[in-house]
Parts: structure tokens; sequence; C-alpha cells
């Protein structure tokens, strides 16, 4: 299940497959596991179970009431789980917007992963699956020790 020799950090890794798990069949408002059950399913210390369950907030798939627990969704969310829009795809959004706009021009850099951490308030992880899921669109293009830019107009996706 976890690959604890492999180049992916294991809070990572489950967060991924409880994110799975959600999107398999959890609805808004169901409860999801809690960090003791992470740390015993999975065989991790306490501080990954929190890591991968920040992960998961910071995406906005899950929320946390004090003394309850961790639930699907936002507080207070009905809406259904199709309509939702992690944290990650929000941000790719809204940088592909700007370069629609012309707002971010081709060939110039695109804000920095501080910068869009700091602007949605999230973890660097979630800006990091912003950037890959728009440079896997074709949107950007990072250049190793420089940054990521905005492709040339030929590149963007029709």
């Amino acid at each position: 299940m976890l690959d604890r020799e492999g180049d992916t950090h294991l809070y990572l890794q489950i967060s991924e497959i409880i994110r799975s798990r959600i999107v398999a069949g959890l609805s808004p408002g169901d409860p999801v596991i809690s960090e003791a059950e992470i740390q015993r399913e999975f065989g991790v210390a306490r501080t990954t179970a929190r890591r991968a369950m920040r992960v998961l907030r910071n995406e906005g798939l899950i929320h946390t009431r004090h003394g309850k627990g961790s639930f699907v969704g936002a507080p207070g969310e009905a809406e259904p789980r199709e309509r939702r829009m992690p944290l990650y795809r929000h941000i790719s959004e809204e940088v592909r917007l700007r370069i629609v706009a012309g707002e971010l021009a081709p060939s110039r850099p695109v804000p920095s992963e501080s910068a869009l951490m700091q602007q949605h308030g999230t973890a660097r992880e979630t800006v990091r699956r912003a950037i890959a899921l728009l440079r896997d669109q074709g949107w950007i293009y990072t250049v190793s020790h420089r940054g990521s830019y905005v492709s040339p107009k030929e590149r963007w996706p029709e």
C-alpha cells in the first residue's frame, strides 16, 4: 500500500489514499478517518497523520470540528461532490484566467510558489499541484532553478 522506500512523502501517499476513498463514495458531511486511525492503519507517526489531513483540509476536501472529528467538505457544505473544485484546481483556474486575459504574458514568469501560497493561504504542496496541472495542460513551462513561465500562445490548449 505505502511505498516507504519511494520518492513520495508518506503523508502525501496517505492523503491520496484518503482522497480516493472520499471520491469513491463519501458525501459532504460524512466522517473521515481520524489521525489516530491513520496512525494505526498505516503505521506512521502522529505528525505524518496530521500532515496528511492538513493536505486534504488545504484542498477543501475535508474540514475538522474540534472535539468532533473530520468530515467531508467545507463546514455547512451541502453541494454535491461533482460540483466542488479542489483548491489546487481553483488556483490553477485563476492563473489560467490571468493568462488568457493577458495579465500574465507569454514567456513572462507566473507568480512564485510563495506568492501563491500567501495569496490563497494554502500549503506548498497544493500550489505545486496547481502548477503541475497548468504545466500538464500546456499553459506554463518550468525552467530548472529559474521558475515557471507562461507558454507561448501557440502551445496553449485549444
